[in-house]
């Protein structure tokens, strides 16, 4: 009941966003309607107060993933106040020399966005309240109020930031804020290495990210306290030129308070909005409550790290609208969680709707968000998934990514390469598993989706992968009714003992591939022949080469593979039906000094039967694909000079014989049919892109066909 209330209130708020309905208006009814029906999303949070209001990244998207409070306004809940006081004087301290020159790069150069440096701070804090609940815990203490407070003064041009953590000594301020590279957060790892639970959820691993409030900052202070220490409260005072103050402090709470007094150019983060629109992208999922100004902003559910069970099909799509910024709802979903051969939270999505031109090109890039430990490293993770599956929608968390020190980018290593194997390997077998669970819906995805799958084969070097993509290929074959698809591995299983090869034809269609000469020529034969209809598929084949060490060969090349074997097909029909050996030898002498150097060699085939010729030439797909790709051939006799084709006739067709009757009693009628019947030949062999210039030649065959008549 409660499922089904909750997508109704869904699609009751995105109606009043179409109808043009304040935005407001919207969520007061949206509310009204939960009080109702007291809805709580998240049983096992249901103590948290959330602001739908939290996903201020999107303004117009209100998404139900959020926990709902049934009461029409939350009150303020903050913990900042101006209660300290410096006691005494402050000691001055100078940076280490070395401090003072990556201070500066840090503040200037480290960073491509200034926004980050809230992005670094909120994740001290959550560093801070981890370690105090890890402290607490182990002692069998009560859990006071772990929170994160955020506090904009545009008035005084300042940003506040502070939280209920484990604060600092006197000692640990010296250490940990005057010297870079020297993370508090770091050494807390180090000692607690054997404990896992406790050092995962550690965020901050360089010990710079403090310093990244010199980016925006003219000033920075800092007033701690720490859980060791309760007598006693310190304040830390620094201008980022190499010096900073460190004195006694009076009404100091236990945690870390930080005031960032902004420079005349940044003073856009004194600006709630301004904040607010940087938290939810970047922590919007860290594992304490956030607040902004005494409202809780990060509302939302970290769903990867959760129990797949625990989240049902209306939390995905909801999810997945969130992180896709998309209306319609994922067609498929993968909830990936492993801890080797490394520690991987994922959700992958498939989008219901078919992929546009846009979303097709190399040039949009992932559409997969990287986190690490619930904060976000980058929106659009490159080099997490192979290219080709681009077309996906999600969320990677994985502690072992390797980050630089700004930790905005990876940095390229065995370990990232690693998790894109994985990651690929299990996208792979997820689909394959689709196919057998779903064959309909899986031939909808491949028709979508198709073009990428090809990509990740014709872009791979490994075959090994190849191969592994190839599963996930599927093709109409002769062997079975029109519209059924097949899998390479089907064919696989349905081959002849002794068959070492796969046999493709591409054709546009299904007609014209089973009218085609080359098929025909197959049919002695008697193999399965797969069909392919798309544009790539021959350069996607071409590309795979073989597939559990069986040979993929188009029929067209197997035609001259058989010709250099010497193997012997017979002519079924009578001799009484053929041309004689004379008539032949004579025909094809003419028929060389007709065409020229348009051809390399003429010879008779006993394997056409309605067909009068065909053109055979050796790796007919990639000559195909060359002559598009190269624009080198412009005439008939430089695609001839490339391709050196061979024309096979069908000695005992109609056109064939009457030609061989034309070339001594009308030889100019004779010599404009054997022009037309090369030009069929390469056109039924794709090989002539463009027919418009023999359009000539068949009104005047026309003319002289109707001159009798």
């Amino acid at each position: 009941m409660a499922v089904e209330l909750l997508q109704r209130m869904s699609r009751l708020r995105l109606a009043l966003q179409l109808w043009g309905a304040p935005g407001g208006r919207a969520l007061k009814l949206t509310r009204a309607v939960a009080a109702r029906g007291r809805v709580t999303l998240f049983p096992h949070h249901s103590g948290l107060e959330c602001n739908p209001a939290a996903l201020g990244v999107f303004p117009r998207h209100q998404y139900s993933t959020q926990a709902v409070e049934n009461k029409e306004e939350e009150p303020l809940h903050t913990l900042i106040t101006n209660t300290e006081s410096v006691q005494g004087s402050a000691s001055k301290h100078e940076f280490q020399a070395e401090t003072k020159k990556l201070l500066d790069i840090v503040a200037r150069s480290l960073y491509s966005e200034k926004e980050v440096f809230i992005r670094e701070l909120i994740s001290n804090g959550n560093d801070a309240l981890e370690k105090l609940r890890h402290q607490l815990m182990a002692a069998g203490m009560a859990l006071p109020e772990l929170e994160i407070h955020l506090q904009t003064d545009s008035e005084k041009g300042s940003l506040t930031i502070q939280d209920t953590g484990i604060g600092m000594t006197e000692e640990e301020l010296i250490s940990n804020l005057g010297t870079i590279a020297r993370s508090g957060s770091k050494a807390f790892l180090d000692a607690l290495q054997n404990q896992t639970e406790a050092s995962s959820k550690i965020i901050g691993q360089f010990g710079v990210g403090f310093y990244s409030a010199f980016m925006v900052a003219n000033k920075v202070e800092v007033y701690s306290r720490s859980l060791e220490d309760e007598s006693l409260g310190y304040k830390w005072t620094s201008d980022g030129s190499g010096v900073f103050e460190i004195a006694e402090a009076s009404g100091v709470r236990t945690g870390t308070k930080i005031i960032i007094y902004l420079k005349e150019d940044c003073k856009e983060f004194a600006q709630e909005d301004r904040v607010k629109e940087v938290v939810t992208k970047y922590s919007n999922f860290i594992s304490f409550p956030l607040y902004l100004n005494g409202r809780r902003i990060n509302t939302l559910q970290a769903l990867w790290m959760m129990d797949p069970k625990e989240i049902g099909e209306w939390q995905h799509e909801e999810f997945y609208r969130f992180i896709a910024q998309a209306y319609d709802k994922p067609r498929y979903m993968l909830h990936y969680k492993t801890d080797a051969p490394l520690n991987i939270r994922s959700i992958f999505y498939v989008p219901e709707m078919k992929p546009s031109m846009f979303d097709v090109s190399r040039e949009m890039g992932s559409s997969i968000a990287l986190y690490s430990r619930k904060v976000l490293i980058q929106t659009r993770a490159t080099d997490i998934l192979p290219k080709w599956l681009r077309f996906l929608r999600g969320v990677v968390d994985s502690e072992d990514i390797p980050l630089n020190l700004s930790r905005e980018l990876l940095q390229e290593s065995a370990l990232i390469r690693k998790l894109r194997e994985v990651l690929q390997k299990r996208m792979i077998k997820f689909f394959m598993d689709q196919s057998k669970k779903d064959p309909e819906k899986y031939v909808k995805f491949f028709d979508d989706y198709g073009l990428f799958i090809r990509e990740g084969i014709v872009t791979t070097a490994e075959q090994e992968v190849k191969e592994d993509i190839g599963k996930l290929l599927r093709f109409e074959s002769s062997g079975l009714p029109v519209g059924q698809l097949t899998s390479l591995m089907d064919y696989a299983s349905r081959m002849k003992a002794g068959t070492r090869n796969i046999y493709y034809l591409c054709a546009p269609n299904r007609h014209l591939a089973e009218h085609s000469p080359y098929y025909e020529a197959m049919k002695q034969k008697d193999m399965e022949v797969l069909f392919c209809y798309e544009q790539f598929d021959e350069l996607t084949l071409l590309h795979l080469r073989e597939f559990d060490k069986k040979k993929l060969i188009s029929v067209e090349t197997d035609i001259v593979v058989d010709h250099y074997k010497e193997e012997k097909f017979q002519d079924s029909r009578p001799a009484t039906e053929r041309l004689s050996e004379k008539e032949t030898e004579d025909l094809l002498a003419w028929m060389r000094n007709g065409l020229g150097t348009r051809v390399t060699n003429i010879k008779v085939t006993p394997r056409l039967d309605t067909h009068p010729a065909m053109i055979t030439v050796l790796e007919m797909g990639a000559a195909r694909h060359f002559l598009r790709t190269q624009q080198l051939a412009k005439t008939t006799e430089e695609r001839a000079q490339i391709l050196q084709p061979t024309l096979e006739i069908n000695a005992g067709h109609a056109l064939i014989k009457k030609l061989a009757q034309l070339k001594d009693n009308e030889p100019g009628l004779a010599q404009l049919l054997l022009d037309q019947i090369y030009e069929n030949a390469m056109i039924a062999a794709g090989l002539n892109d463009d027919p418009r210039p023999m359009v000539s030649r068949l009104n005047e065959l026309l003319t002289k066909a109707l001159e009798k008549h």
